[in-house]
């Protein structure tokens, strides 16, 4: 009786640092996803702007939608929004992965927050020394 109760444990155990690694892996995945994410929209000019000669500006508009664009095209789950002093982009996915385990005791997946954001930079104003 012994032994079958602590070969149960241990199975127990395995299973919950397996599936840790999953929700691990998952929360990886997010975190990538939102900042290549966030990347995609920092790259946002005003494209006018450029072209004019004047001082890079990012086009929040822009940038928002080109975030979206990325999460839309990785297949992920995530929101954009511009911070409220309009300095940040912010990127927030969520992510799943199935079980091994825990799906023996009904917990078929875990699932993770990932989040980054991206300076949008007004412009140079000088150059490097």
């Amino acid at each position: 009786m012994f032994v079958a109760i602590s070969i149960l444990g241990l199975l127990l155990l395995v299973g919950l640092v397996a599936d840790g690694g999953a929700k691990l892996r998952a929360t990886q995945r997010a975190d990538a996803t939102a900042a290549e994410a966030a990347r995609a929209g920092g790259q946002a000019l005003d494209l006018a702007s450029a072209v004019a000669g004047t001082p890079g500006r990012v086009d929040r508009t822009v940038a928002i939608r080109a975030a979206q664009a990325y999460l839309d095209a990785a297949g992920a789950v995530g929101t954009v929004a511009v911070s409220d002093d309009r300095t940040r982009l912010l990127v927030t996915v969520q992510a799943t992965a199935p079980t091994a385990f825990l799906g023996l005791i009904g917990i078929n997946q875990v699932s993770a927050t990932g989040s980054a954001q991206a300076t949008l930079v007004e412009g140079i104003t000088r150059g490097a020394p």
